[in-house]
């Protein structure tokens, strides 16, 4: 089964975002970068909100690859008692040393790693590291909002082989990316355990947009439909 996650910014879309069906919550700060975080005490209250009715993510903020600036966010976003705790990866600085850093700051919560694709080179060498430092996970996103999808920058090919690292390393694989609905059926058919989404959930279709109840659920249903078409082709084939 794919997963659809959904990114707030919120308690109120927290809530749309859980009422329309959308089976992780994501919290950021769309207008602080691909992955800006939120403030502590706003992912609180969506935590809150959630009440443990779904799996709650947040991300730390797109920051340099600087091990001890990395582990700081990584504790201070845990101490919110979020599930899960998202982390970029990026080029510069020491991406790996950022993911042992991470592993080791992470308190209570679980790690996903987000390799922003147009941002640095994907390497099996990151997806190693994050199976070694406790990661639970692995996304591809894009760091550079322009309108350019996940698609644009990586092949189905690229992104397959992507998706059977991740599984060989013990990670789930997911995706995201400025994603549309016209991408969900080429990529679930690659298998990936989940798939992200921000603009397309907007009133406008701009991931600065309020969310909006009948786009989330319109974005579940089409996961859901395709990962459900994706199991059929598989049993068959």
């Amino acid at each position: 089964m794919i997963r659809m996650l959904a990114s707030v910014t919120n308690p109120e879309e927290a809530e749309i975002a859980v009422t329309a069906g959308a089976d992780l919550i994501d919290l950021k700060n769309p207008s602080e970068g691909a992955l800006g975080a939120l403030p502590a005490g706003t992912i609180r209250a969506c935590r809150e909100t959630v009440a443990g009715r779904r799996p709650v993510s947040a991300t730390i903020g797109d920051l340099p690859m600087e091990p001890d600036g990395v582990a700081a966010a990584v504790s201070r976003t845990a101490a919110t008692g979020v599930d899960i705790v998202k982390m970029g990866i990026s080029a510069g600085g020491d991406p790996l040393a950022c993911i042992a850093a991470a592993g080791r700051a992470r308190g209570a919560a679980a790690l996903v790693g987000v390799i922003l694709a147009d941002l640095i080179i994907l390497t099996n060498d990151l997806i190693r590291a994050m199976a070694d430092a406790g990661f639970i996970g692995v996304m591809l996103d894009t760091g550079v909002k322009d309108g350019r999808t996940l698609r644009d920058h990586l092949s189905d090919d690229s992104l397959a082989a992507f998706i059977g690292q991740a599984r060989d390393a013990g990670l789930w694989a997911g995706l995201a990316g400025s994603l549309r609905l016209a991408d969900i059926t080429p990529l679930a058919a690659l298998g990936p355990s989940i798939l992200g989404f921000r603009g397309a959930l907007c009133q406008g279709g701009a991931r600065r947009d309020v969310i909006d109840p009948d786009r989330v659920a319109e974005v579940v249903q089409s996961v859901r439909d395709a990962g459900s078409l994706g199991w059929v082709a598989a049993r068959v084939g």
